[in-house]
């Protein structure tokens, strides 16, 4: 079934609306069919993010098909669910073409692109978006972190590990509050008013924090003298991978990032194959710091974007 509404015009658009907590269900399982590898596609990603991106949600022909932007900078993500999916790209055109805005699929991987050209011959250009693209390891090298090109991590979790008064922790209900009060305790540290990206990104993760237990997610902790100095919180991706959606830790404790990064692993993420850490956003600091681990995968990301008849 697609669900639309009829427009002035006798034609009908996808009827998208606001993503809410009780839309879980239905596209936890369109993205498990799916099982993509990419970290747009868990609802966690879609729902903490919503307000910042202006995500809007649509099930046509059982699939979920998401909208992001505003105004006329609309961007569909590539359906996920058991339907036909060139039909449902094909309703997202036409939904694009009512709206009066150039049709743009995001979420595209390099794998997909000879599907889209079989089903789209010559209709769209493939443009790499670099900023948008997940890291992914394989759950073997961030626990053993062996090799001369990791030894500085080893070194540096070492250097945490001097002090014998530290313990990692599992996030439960009785403890959560502690990771809060240091998530705020990081953003008076290290947000500016200017760093709208920070800003944006302090929001989601308090959206991850209120409605951690009812996203399903997973997390955890380390202290040092009784005190968090280092959280992540993620959740299984897709069959063979976890996703690190948060990773938090004060950067003068030397060896705190590397060590909760390798904890969380060690402890969580021992039946899966790969970790995807999510992408960079174009932050220079941030992809050195995904690329010192020496990604297995660089899982590109293309938007594909409908040609205008001149």
């Amino acid at each position: 079934m697609v669900v639309k509404r009829t427009t002035a015009k006798g034609q009908r658009m996808i009827n998208f609306k606001d993503i809410e907590l009780s839309d879980k269900q239905w596209i936890d399982e369109c993205m498990s069919i799916s099982d993509f590898q990419g970290c747009e596609y868990v609802f966690t990603s879609v729902y903490i993010w919503r307000n910042i991106y202006h995500t809007q949600v649509a099930k046509v022909d059982e699939m979920c098909c998401l909208r992001t932007g505003y105004g006329k900078n609309y961007r569909y993500t590539f359906p996920t669910g058991n339907g036909d999916t060139k039909k449902v790209i094909e309703e997202m055109m036409k939904d694009a073409k009512e709206r009066g805005y150039q049709f743009m699929l995001r979420g595209i991987t390099k794998d997909q692109i000879p599907k889209m050209e079989e089903w789209f011959p010559g209709m769209f250009q493939f443009e790499l978006l670099r900023d948008e693209s997940d890291y992914i390891y394989t759950v073997e090298k961030l626990s053993k972190l062996a090799g001369k090109k990791l030894h500085g991590k080893r070194n540096h979790i070492r250097r945490f590990q001097d002090s014998d008064d530290w313990e990692y922790q599992p996030i439960s209900a009785a403890n959560i509050n502690e990771c809060e009060k240091m998530n705020q305790e990081w953003i008076d540290k290290y947000i500016t008013e200017e760093d709208e990206s920070l800003l944006d990104e302090s929001k989601a993760v308090k959206e991850a924090f209120r409605y951690f237990h009812e996203l399903g997610l997973v997390g955890g902790m380390l202290k040092r003298e009784g005190k968090v100095v280092a959280y992540t919180i993620a959740e299984p991706l897709n069959s063979n991978t976890y996703v690190i959606h948060i990773e938090k830790a004060f950067h003068e404790i030397q060896g705190a990032y590397p060590m909760i990064n390798q904890q969380f692993v060690l402890h969580n993420c021992q039946d899966y194959e790969y970790v995807n850490r999510e992408e960079d956003t174009g932050d220079e600091g941030l992809r050195k710091a995904k690329l010192s681990y020496y990604p297995d995968i660089l899982l590109d990301k293309f938007n594909a974007v409908l040609i205008e008849e001149e």
